[in-house]
């Protein structure tokens, strides 16, 4: 009769204290919670407060929309595609760049001059020129 009532207790209290023990993970994963939105909240009222300088206020205007002020110009940088880059884009490293090695001015002439001199081949030509039916202007 012992052994059962100890065993009817034991049983009772494993399933409390495994509740108890859930519970207090689960607080503490609220508690986390709470910490990380309190200084959310904290980050937010600081940004709030930067927005009160008229300063702030300019710089912001000059990064996020280009505004200069009366007597500054300004410029954009175009990128290989021919569109402005981002104010966040990133410029490549010069040393990362390939590098052409520039042609010597008279190895190029000198090509010109061979060119000329031995012209290539024509290759086929226009069917207005073969026919005679090009107009004259």
């Amino acid at each position: 009769m012992l052994v059962l009532v100890l065993a009817v207790l034991t049983v009772s209290y494993a399933s409390s204290l495994r509740a108890y023990l859930q519970q207090r993970s689960h607080i503490g994963d609220l508690k986390a919670q709470i910490a990380e939105r309190e200084s959310s909240i904290d980050a937010l009222e600081r940004e709030k407060r930067r927005w009160d300088d008229p300063a702030f206020v300019k710089a912001q205007a000059r990064a996020r929309f280009g505004y200069l002020m009366p007597g500054e110009s300004g410029f954009e940088v175009i990128g290989p595609d021919g569109k402005p880059l981002e104010a966040q884009a990133s410029l490549n490293d010069p040393d990362e760049v390939i590098r052409t090695v520039p042609k010597a001015w008279w190895s190029a002439a000198w090509e010109s001059m061979e060119l000329a001199g031995n012209p290539p081949p024509p290759e086929q030509q226009p069917a207005d020129l073969i026919d005679g039916t090009k107009t004259q202007q």
